[in-house]
């Protein structure tokens, strides 16, 4: 099955391309993501089978290589959170991150019960900031 990339990809079109690792751009309809994705992020690694289509060359079956850090599963997650949500968000991040450099200022490590909610925190935050 050929690989390559999202070149890029507009959900509310419901359509994009694809820049394979070997050959040229293919179309991708949003018919051919996996259950539960409605969108892909530019540069997301893909695998897919090809046919032709009545303009060229289409994706079909797209499978994610790298669906961590390149989907958004849902409509949900693709829409941003307002200012004034953020504006709390950040300031309370700002509060959690001064009590684990407290932590570390006193030569510890922070607490397994306090670094994993604060890693989780912090990879969300760092998704709604890259939306």
């Amino acid at each position: 099955m050929p690989t390559g990339k999202v070149k890029w990809f507009d959900p509310e079109k419901g359509f994009g391309f694809l820049s394979q690792d070997d050959g040229p751009d293919v179309y991708v309809h949003t018919d051919a993501l996996p259950d539960g994705v409605t969108t892909l992020k530019n540069g997301a690694r893909v695998e897919f089978g090809i046919a032709q289509g009545r303009r060229g060359e289409q994706a079909l079956q797209v499978r994610l290589l790298d669906s961590r850090a390149s989907v958004q599963r849902n409509q949900a997650q693709a829409k941003r959170k307002s200012p004034e949500d953020m504006v709390t968000i950040v300031e309370d991040t700002i509060r959690l991150l001064d009590g684990v450099g407290e932590t570390y200022r006193r030569g510890r490590h922070p607490e397994a019960k306090t670094a994993r909610p604060t890693a989780k925190l912090l990879r969300a935050l760092a998704d709604e900031l890259d939306a």
